[in-house]
């Protein structure tokens, strides 16, 4: 499913060619964040939609990861409102967590525990609804349904980042906050990727995705966001731009 950009949106609205009309899944208005006299992000302003997978590039210390950071309740703005499912990240935090699933630099698996025993565990954190059958059911989605009995510090880091994803989406989130999921993914574990971002997108979620593969991120995502030295700075349907312009802008420090 590929989400429209906001003046299509706005067009297949008014004409009544689509419907229902994508829901605004985060809102974002005027974050910064500092760290000391550093600013990280600046007056980022973004809305999300329902349905459509957003890949954000950017530079090494661009502010990729603080803004996932963010978004996911981990790292609190220094000012501005954030939003998601209509609930405000500063006063409900626990709240939205309930609604995004994280994958992140370091994986948070307990090495010592098997692969069905994590999944367990995050499943009784999250109150998932008949546990033993969705986490079943989610190792299978991510190929590692044999390896449910193995312990997680015999995987390798492309398995160990494919279970990763299985407990990101393992309580159904609304919104995936995926910061480089690609990374340590062999050919398999990229069409694994690939095939739970279209089934997590047609569903009516959200995807939101930074990656250091320019081909992958244009070929995956609909739209894409580029933060340079902590501005948002495009914004534009990933089909409308050019692999070697963005890579030039990438490239500048």
């Amino acid at each position: 499913m590929n989400a429209l950009p906001a003046e299509q949106r706005a067009e297949t609205s008014m004409t009544g060619v689509d419907s229902p009309s994508p829901v605004v899944r985060v809102s974002v208005s005027n974050l910064t964040k500092r760290f000391d006299r550093r600013n990280v992000l600046r007056s980022i302003n973004l809305e999300l939609y329902s349905g459509e997978r957003v890949v954000l590039l950017g530079s090494n210390g661009a502010g990729k990861t603080t803004l996932l950071r963010i978004l996911a309740t981990l790292s609190r703005p220094t000012s501005g409102v954030v939003r998601i499912n209509g609930l405000a990240l500063q006063q409900s935090p626990q709240e939205v967590r309930r609604h995004v699933g994280v994958v992140a630099h370091q994986p948070y698996l307990y090495d010592d525990l098997t692969a069905g025993e994590n999944l367990h565990f995050f499943a009784r954190m999250y109150d998932v609804p008949d546990e033993l059958h969705r986490t079943a059911e989610v190792l299978e989605l991510v190929g590692l349904g044999a390896r449910t009995k193995d312990r997680v510090r015999t995987f390798s880091r492309g398995m160990q980042q494919r279970l990763a994803i299985a407990r990101a989406i393992l309580h159904r989130p609304q919104l995936l906050l995926l910061d480089e999921p690609d990374t340590g993914l062999d050919r398999e574990g990229m069409h694994v990727l690939e095939r739970i971002l279209e089934h997590h997108v047609a569903s009516g979620g959200t995807a939101l995705m930074t990656t250091h593969d320019l081909r992958f991120g244009l070929t995956s995502g609909d739209r894409v966001l580029l933060l340079e030295f902590g501005r948002l700075t495009l914004d534009a349907p990933a089909r409308e731009l050019v692999e070697e312009e963005l890579d030039a802008r990438l490239s500048r420090r």
